[in-house]
């Protein structure tokens, strides 16, 4: 490849290369083969995008990191599968000058902490909104056409801000905001964003599908007048599929590598999907160890797939049956011990399947405050030693598999919000399909919890583990609710359900064909 090239590819992004970083590159692109070089550079130029570097002229430092990054990167397939941990996901936060998303630490110099300053709970909603608008903005509903045919198909839509709305002099009619729902006087909504706050009148409000709960990010539309907004109808803000989101920024993912953002989009990691055509990951949910019946019906599980196990087992909490006794070391020891020596019966699985833990809300822990972190060592007895490569992950974590991003989540997140949607649809239609409008505001508002934090408390510097965006491939939303499998924008959602509560239902997903298949655990055999 000739330095042309390469100093027009990078002049492109407003880069500049000196001449020793120019004379490296060229020699480290033409190490490589003919097929490989267009893709190198393009790998390198993703990663110095994803840098906040202080001047466009590019030092050989900063190439030599990006090239290290490209090899680094193309070996990513040595370990198929990786869990990551909420704490350990990387924190961004979306520049509005830039157009891109950068490190929070190395925007702000300081690492998240449990303990968040004040700024930190006014930082929750401020980072989603930037992360909702821009992608809003780009929709084409809202993106100005690049080229202008005079026909009214292509004219895009006006997003307006609360402070134009509230600065307009004359009646505003059918204007669309862009804003977060909220309360701040009993009964009395407002919409709210970064310029300011406007009264709503929802009164005669069409309602265009989901779960509006306050603290969802929505957009309105409707007329402003005597300081009122007076809505005609609401809904969320338009989804984007991951191969959207990830075409403008590839460098960003939660994933605690920094190199992982790459393996989504990895054509050699997809082959490999489908060379392990027989890989398959066994969710289930509530999975109470100290009921008879369900040891029992986990024999029946671990004897059935003892002969073709698993890529994954994937149990989620919580593991005991009454709420409260999770707090007692004593009988949660003994019965992850049970779990231990049952699984140790089958020494296929034990060397074969990898087991991942993930706790429910009543498991040992911080009550009720998400992330969650991991099961703690000191309450599972002798289980690890029975159950070498069992992996106790928070709630929610993710796993990467080959080119896939499986993100996992336990919390019974339908019923609170159906209690607490301002509008509830079930009462107005004969048929409401709960499932879809959940997915359907969770991916509107690009976030697991679109909640209040008195009703979905949550570490304030750590919100963001609970973002959905890019969308992964796979979010698992363990739940009490009845099980269910909802795909939207390329994205599959599924809840294995509650084990004991639904027939001793669970899920299996089959990752080379992104197939989920409902199960259940019989008497004597799978089915």
């Amino acid at each position: 490849m000739n330095k042309s090239n390469i100093i027009s590819a990078f002049s492109i992004h407003g880069f500049t290369l000196r001449r020793e970083a120019l004379n490296y590159l060229q020699q480290e692109i033409d190490s490589l083969g003919v097929d490989q070089r267009k893709e190198a550079l393009q790998s390198i130029l993703d990663h110095v995008n994803g840098q906040n570097l202080s001047s466009s002229m590019l030092e050989k430092s900063v190439i030599e990191s990006a090239v290290k990054n490209f090899y680094h990167a193309n070996d990513v397939d040595e370990v198929p599968l990786n869990v990551f941990d909420a704490f350990s996901f990387v924190r961004y936060t979306y520049d509005l000058d830039s157009k891109r998303f950068i490190k929070w630490d190395t925007l702000h110099k300081k690492p998240s902490s449990l303990h968040g300053s004040p700024d930190s709970k006014a930082n929750i909603f401020r980072e989603i909104f930037k992360v909702i608008q821009q992608r809003t903005i780009r929709h084409h509903l809202f993106a100005p056409p690049a080229i202008s045919e005079g026909s009214n198909q292509n004219q895009a839509y006006t997003l307006f801000t609360v402070e134009h709305v509230l600065g307009s002099s004359s009646k505003d009619t059918n204007i669309i905001v862009l804003g977060m729902l909220t309360q701040l006087k009993e009964g009395q909504f407002y919409l709210e964003d970064p310029t300011g706050v406007v009264r709503l009148n929802l009164s005669k409000t069409t309602y265009k599908g989901g779960l509006f709960t306050e603290n969802s990010i929505v957009m309105v539309e409707g007329n402003y007048e005597d300081r009122v907004f007076y809505v005609s109808a609401l809904g969320f803000p338009p989804a984007e599929s991951a191969d959207v989101s990830l075409s403008f920024f590839q460098t960003f993912h939660p994933a605690s590598s920094e190199h992982s953002y790459i393996h989504r989009l990895s054509d050699d990691l997809k082959r490999s999907e489908q060379i392990h055509g027989d890989a398959m990951f066994v969710f289930l949910s509530d999975v109470w160890l100290d009921q008879l019946k369900v040891m029992q019906k986990l024999q029946i599980l671990f004897a059935g797939y003892s002969l073709m196990p698993p890529t994954v087992f994937v149990l989620i909490g919580n593991f005991l049956s009454l709420s409260g006794v999770g707090s007692s070391s004593k009988v949660f020891e003994e019965c992850f011990s049970k779990l231990g020596q049952l699984i140790s019966e089958f020494p296929r699985l034990v060397t074969e399947s990898q087991f991942v833990i993930v706790p429910g809300p009543d498991d040992p822990g911080v009550p009720y405050v998400l992330p969650r972190p991991a099961i703690p060592f000191s309450y599972v007895g002798d289980f690890k030693k029975k159950v070498p490569n069992a992996i106790f992950a928070s709630n929610p974590c993710r796993l990467q598999y080959y080119s896939q991003d499986i993100l996992i989540f336990r919390e019974d997140i339908i019923s609170k919000m159906c209690r607490n949607s301002i509008y509830t649809p079930w009462e107005y239609e004969e048929k409401v399909d709960i499932p879809s409008l959940f997915v359907k505001s969770v991916i509107g508002n690009a976030h697991l919890l679109p909640l209040a934090l008195n009703v979905a408390p949550r570490y304030w510097e750590y919100d963001y583990a609970l973002w959905l965006y890019p969308l992964p491939d796979v979010v698992v939303c363990a739940d009490k609710y009845d099980p269910y499998t909802v795909t939207s924008n390329n994205c599959t959602f599924f809840n294995p359900g509650s084990l004991p509560r639904s027939n001793f239902a669970f899920k299996v997903y089959f990752p080379a064909a992104r197939q989920v298949e409902d199960s259940e655990i019989s008497d004597e055999t799978l089915s």
